[in-house]
C-alpha cells in the first residue's frame, strides 16, 4: 500500500466516500446475525481503533455478545506481537474458550464485498466438512499470485492450496474467509503453539489440507482485496459504476458504517461534477470528473480534478490540476500546482499548512 498504509491500518483504510474497508466484514456479519464479533488488530492501529470505538453503529451493543477488539498485549508468558493469525487467535484464545457458539468465521478486515455467512454454515455442514473456505473464480489479468491459490475437484473439496505462487496454476483464489468448529480450531490453534507455528493457511490450511476435509464454497458477487494501491485505487473507482452502487447501497441487506454529523455537500457558482462520489462536508468551486471526494474536501477555484481520489478532510488550492493521483487525507495542496499519475497511480503526502502552527 506504499505510503498510504504508513498513517493506518488496511482494513482501516476510506472505501467509496464515507465508509472503511472493516465496514463490509461487520455489516456481512451483523446482517447474518453474528452476535458476537472479536477484532484483532495490530498494525497502526489508531485509527482503526477509534472507528471502532462505540459497535451501536454495526448493531453489536447487545448485552448477549458484542464487539470485542483485541490488541497485542505482553505477558508473563508472551511478549511478542501477533506473528500471524493463528497466533493471534492463539494470544487470544481464552476468549474462544469461553465463548459458546459451536462453529467461529475467520475473516479478513480489508476486502469490499456482501456476504451471507448463514449460507456458507449450510454449505459447510451439509459438505460434512472440517474446514470451509470461500473461493473465487479472478477474471483474465488478475494478479492471482499475490493470493492463495486452490484446485478443487469436482465435488468441491481442496486438492492443492498454494500461497503466494511463483506461477499460478489456476485462477481461484481464496477470499480469506473460513468456517470451522469453535472446538476444532481452538485444538488447530494449541497444535500450532506447541510446534511454533503461526500462520493460518501454511500451518493449517496446507498442513491438513489431505488430513481434514477442507471445502471450497465459491462465490460470483463483487468481491475485491485492497492490499495494493492499485487495487484499493480500482476498487474506489468501481463505485463510480452505477451496477456497484446498486448492488452496495440500495440492494438489502445494507452496508454499516460510523456515521459523522457532517452538512450535505456544497456546489458553489461555476462548480462542474460528472460521474464521481461526493461525499457530506465537502465544498467544491472547480471541476471534478470520475472522481472520488471523501468527507470535508475542498476543491478551490478553477481545479480540475480527473480519475483521483480525494481523501478525507483534504484542501486542494486554486488553479490545481490532479488527474490519476490518490491524495492522502488532511493534505493541503497548494495554489497553482499540477500532479498527474502516468504509469501507475501517484500517492501525494503533502504537509498540512492547515495544522502547523
Amino acid at each position: 500500500m506504499r505510503e498510504l498504509s504508513k498513517k493506518r491500518a488496511v482494513c482501516a483504510m476510506p472505501i467509496a466516500g464515507s465508509y472503511r474497508s472493516i465496514d463490509f466484514t461487520l455489516s456481512n456479519m451483523s446482517n447474518s446475525h453474528i452476535q458476537k464479533v472479536a477484532v484483532f488488530t495490530q498494525y497502526n492501529a489508531t485509527s482503526l481503533n477509534e472507528h471502532l470505538s462505540s459497535s451501536k453503529w454495526w448493531d453489536f451493543g447487545r448485552k448477549q455478545g458484542g464487539l470485542y477488539v483485541f490488541t497485542p498485549v505482553v505477558t508473563a508468558e508472551n511478549s511478542n506481537w501477533y506473528r500471524g493469525t493463528a497466533d493471534a487467535i492463539f494470544q487470544n484464545l481464552e476468549f474462544l474458550k469461553k465463548s459458546h457458539e459451536p462453529y467461529v468465521v475467520v475473516a479478513s478486515g480489508d476486502c469490499v464485498y456482501k456476504m451471507d455467512f448463514n449460507k456458507l454454515l449450510e454449505y459447510h455442514i451439509n459438505k460434512k466438512a472440517d474446514i470451509t473456505v470461500v473461493v473465487k473464480d479472478m477474471g483474465p489479468g488478475s494478479n492471482v499470485e499475490r493470493f492463495g491459490t486452490v484446485s478443487m475437484n469436482e465435488e468441491y473439496r481442496i486438492e492443492e492450496f498454494e500461497e503466494k505462487p511463483l506461477l499460478a496454476k489456476t485462477n481461484t483464489v481464496s477470499c480469506g474467509i473460513y468456517v470451522l468448529r469453535r472446538r476444532q480450531l481452538i485444538e488447530m490453534i494449541e497444535k500450532c503453539a506447541e510446534e511454533d507455528r503461526y500462520d493460518f493457511v501454511k500451518d493449517i490450511l496446507i498442513r491438513y489440507k489431505d488430513v481434514k476435509r477442507i471445502y471450497g464454497y465459491k462465490i460470483t458477487d463483487y468481491w475485491r482485496n485492497i492490499a495494493s494501491v492499485e487495487d484499493y485505487y480500482a476498487t474506489n473507482m468501481d463505485f463510480l459504476k452505477p451496477d456497484v452502487r446498486d448492488y452496495f447501497f440500495r440492494q438489502y441487506p445494507d452496508i454499516y458504517s460510523k456515521v459523522d454529523d457532517l452538512p450535505p455537500a456544497k456546489y458553489n457558482p461555476g462548480s462542474k461534477i460528472k460521474n464521481s462520489l461526493v461525499s457530506s462536508g465537502c465544498i467544491i468551486n472547480g471541476t471534478v470528473e470520475n472522481s472520488v471526494l471523501f468527507k470535508k474536501s475542498y476543491i478551490g477555484n478553477n481545479c480540475v480534478i480527473r480519475n483521483s481520489i480525494i481523501l478525507n478532510d483534504v484542501y486542494i488550492g486554486d488553479n490545481t490540476y490532479i488527474e490519476n493521483c490518490i491524495v492522502e487525507s488532511h493534505d493541503t495542496i497548494r495554489a497553482n500546482s499540477s500532479f498527474i499519475g502516468e504509469g501507475e497511480t501517484r500517492i501525494l503526502v503533502e504537509r498540512n499548512e492547515r495544522y502547523v502552527f
